[in-house]
């Protein structure tokens, strides 16, 4: 409940009814002052969203650790005492993707730190080192600069240096455009297969490996709650298929849908976190292994999580639940591996 004091004038702003106490009897509106301070708004808003004082931690806690039991709860009409589920997915979505954004990207972790590289960079007095670093010590902007030095010094272009990699047969864009004019018909490409050659084509020609793979994760990254988004509706027709249709409601599979979801990017989120925190100590025997069990309990929960808030939410037998859980499982695991290849293509034509 809000701290704002109350007006001393009794009658309500909204609807003209006398207010006896703090909310209107006829509209529900709280009779307090209408002229707040800034952190009054920022205040309200954050606990309009959330429901703060109430519901925020109380909705946190169950959906980490009681799996279904929101959904449960919700079904049966006890909503006031927790988020919304529509809500509940806006503010985790809002909060994960703008906090990993924001925070600055780990670029060392696009390397294999495992192994040596010997590279050339430049010192602050522009001589230049050629020695062998590892790539855990390496940044990328020196990664980068050694490398386009490296280029320079050879004269080799990104469609040369990148000839390897996601090769369709063509060594640039004159070439595949020269075969689409002149070549014989039956080596003509099609519309499609066309445009996503020449984007390729354009990509390799503008960025050298490293670039590509910085600006590939930066565009999934960006690109993956969408995939989350458009695979919901999905996801809540194939529980729809699974169980009966006159007992459940395709609302009902979608309320399921959309805290399992909230689950998942919550313990993205605090997966991302914890590997932020870890960063930030000495690399030694004592933070590996904290991090190797910290980010293994998360990934079991995240892989476990699904069987027992099925069985719990739908109320089958063990056998029937599990074998049920399993078979949606894997339909779920190659549909959406299907869409992320589809926004793996579609994060690297669309570089820029």
């Amino acid at each position: 409940m809000s701290r704002n004091p109350l007006r001393k004038d009794k009658t309500c702003l909204n609807c003209n009814y006398v207010v006896e106490k703090r909310f209107c009897p006829n509209c529900g509106q709280e009779n307090t002052d209408t002229r707040k301070t800034f952190h009054h708004l920022f205040v309200h808003f954050f606990e309009d969203l959330t429901h703060y004082e109430n519901a925020f931690w109380k909705t946190i806690k169950n959906l980490i650790l009681k799996p279904a039991s929101l959904t449960k709860e919700y079904l049966s009409g006890k909503r006031l005492s927790y988020l919304a589920p529509i809500r509940l997915y806006i503010f985790i979505s809002f909060v994960t993707f703008f906090i990993m954004n924001v925070f600055p990207t780990d670029k060392d972790e696009l390397l294999d730190i495992n192994q040596n590289t010997s590279v050339q960079i430049t010192d602050k007095n522009g001589k230049k080192i050629d020695s062998v670093i590892s790539k855990k010590a390496l940044k990328m902007s020196e990664l980068l600069k050694a490398e386009e030095e490296s280029k320079r010094k050879n004269n080799l272009s990104n469609e040369e240096q990148n000839e390897g990699f996601i090769n369709f047969g063509y060594k640039n864009l004159k070439e595949l455009d020269s075969l689409q004019k002149f070549g014989p018909a039956e080596d003509k490409l099609g519309d499609f297969e066309y445009y996503i050659i020449k984007k390729t084509l354009e990509v390799k020609a503008r960025y050298s490996k490293p670039e590509m793979m910085e600006k590939f994760a930066e565009g999934m990254i960006h690109n993956f709650p969408k995939a989350l988004f458009i695979y919901m509706p999905l996801f809540a027709l194939i529980l729809w298929i699974f169980h009966g249709k006159k007992r459940w409601f395709y609302f009902d599979h979608g309320i399921f849908t959309l805290h399992y979801f909230s689950f998942l990017l919550l313990i993205s989120l605090l997966i991302f976190f914890f590997n932020k925190i870890m960063n930030c100590f000495v690399d030694n025997s004592v933070t590996n292994v904290i991090q190797f069990f910290g980010k293994g309990i998360s990934y079991i929960w995240m892989f476990y999580y699904f069987f027992p808030a099925h069985h719990r939410f739908y109320g089958e037998t063990r056998m029937i639940s599990f074998l049920k859980s399993a078979a949606m499982f894997c339909i779920n695991m190659v549909l959406m591996t299907i869409l992320l290849l589809v926004l793996i293509v579609y994060t690297f034509i669309n570089l820029h």
